[in-house]
């Protein structure tokens, strides 16, 4: 069912209603055919970016939509209640390219942030490694200045649209210390990048997530993002707003779930009754239903507070933590109100839930998140 949403404005409220008839034409239909057979949405992309939707929060200046961020995120999770595997890659795309944006030069944009924005150059971002996920200042992949720019030597994990995607932010070590990594804007292809098979994951089955072996690859000077030693404080800085990204997909898919839940709980009899009138399932539902609007409500206030330039880390981590734990719950509850068919593929509701566990992982576990916090609170 549809969300009753408080929008800033009305040019707002009708690009909810185009993401929802673009959701329900173009992700909807496709969703559980692509997801069982792990079969990639070609060309859906390219089709969300001539609509728009890559380029909500960013300047008009570059082709973007200059969209308040808690508008962007209430997109998001309307592509996420429909297909959370393309969300999440949206989410990513945005992150991968928040380096560029912020932080290349007037000739960096002015050479990639047209195609960025407009779906034509898609994004993956780049930085876990095997044995530096959470720990980002432990990476080791290695950035050495060559003559005609740098060599990339080492391996990342864990990438998103790896192998897929037509650029990377790219993090790589340029020195010692956590201010020697940098940050470069890769390309998709290279001599010298090559990609692992793509993981076996429990969810998110349309979009590859593969590691990346970088053997020699050489970069022009002209992709450094920033300074050298600037990676980490730009990466810190983009994985403020990703999280947000995540908490607003965690809560579409939860939003999803609860819908599923509801209809199911509306048509299923037991003992003469709807299921949905027995107190204890509709209690069950009730609570479910708060969990939703909690994160909802913890992902917009973290967003109203970046659209208006204050700090807003503090709650980007309360509303990832928030929103990707109530997901897991709403969604493995929404199995409970199925019961037997729950656990079966004959309804989405296992997807859900297999889809929102890593949800607390990706973009800082949940533990990092609560790191994150009680860091804040210390101050």
């Amino acid at each position: 069912m549809p969300v009753d949403r408080l929008l800033p404005t009305g040019e707002a409220e009708d690009l909810i209603d185009l993401v929802r008839d673009i959701a329900d034409k173009e992700l909807a239909p496709r969703v559980e055919e692509h997801e069982r057979a792990e079969r990639y949405p070609e060309g859906l992309f390219r089709l969300l970016g001539e609509a728009g939707l890559l380029s909500l929060p960013c300047s008009e200046e570059y082709g973007g939509g200059d969209q308040p961020y808690e508008v962007y995120l209430q997109v998001l999770e309307e592509l996420a209640a429909r297909w959370a595997t393309v969300a999440v890659a949206v989410s990513v795309h945005t992150l991968a390219s928040f380096p560029l944006l912020t932080f290349g030069t007037e000739a960096q944009r002015a050479t990639w942030a047209a195609d960025v924005l407009a779906g034509r150059l898609v994004g993956g971002y780049s930085l876990s490694e095997p044995q530096a996920g959470s720990d980002a200042a432990a990476l080791t992949c290695r950035a050495d200045k060559d003559p005609d720019g740098y060599r990339i030597n080492g391996a990342k994990a864990w990438i998103t649209h790896g192998g897929k995607a037509d650029f990377y932010a790219l993090f790589a070590r340029t020195g010692s210390g956590s201010d020697g990594i940098s940050c470069f804007f890769a390309p998709g292809q290279a001599d010298g990048l090559t990609f692992g098979r793509p993981e076996e994951k429990m969810g998110l089955h349309a979009i590859p997530t593969t590691a990346a072996f970088w053997d020699g690859a050489l970069l022009g000077p002209e992709r450094l993002i920033g300074s050298e030693g600037q990676g980490l404080h730009i990466a810190l800085s983009a994985l403020d707003s990703g999280r947000l990204g995540i908490a607003a997909c965690a809560t579409g898919l939860a939003q999803a779930a609860l819908d599923a839940a509801v209809d199911y709980a509306h048509e299923r009899t037991t003992f003469g009754r709807k299921i949905i009138d027995h107190q204890g399932l509709g209690f069950l539902l009730a609570d479910m239903a708060a969990a939703v609007d909690s994160a909802r409500a913890a992902y917009l206030d973290a967003a109203r507070r970046r659209d208006r330039g204050r700090p807003y880390g503090r709650q980007a981590s309360v509303a990832k933590l928030v929103a990707t734990d109530a997901a897991m719950k709403v969604t493995t509850d929404a199995v409970q109100v199925f019961g037997g068919y729950g656990y079966t593929r004959d309804y989405p509701v296992e997807r859900y839930m297999r889809e929102a566990k890593i949800m607390q992982i990706f973009e800082g576990t949940n533990q990092i998140q609560r790191l994150v916090i009680s860091r804040h609170l210390a101050r």
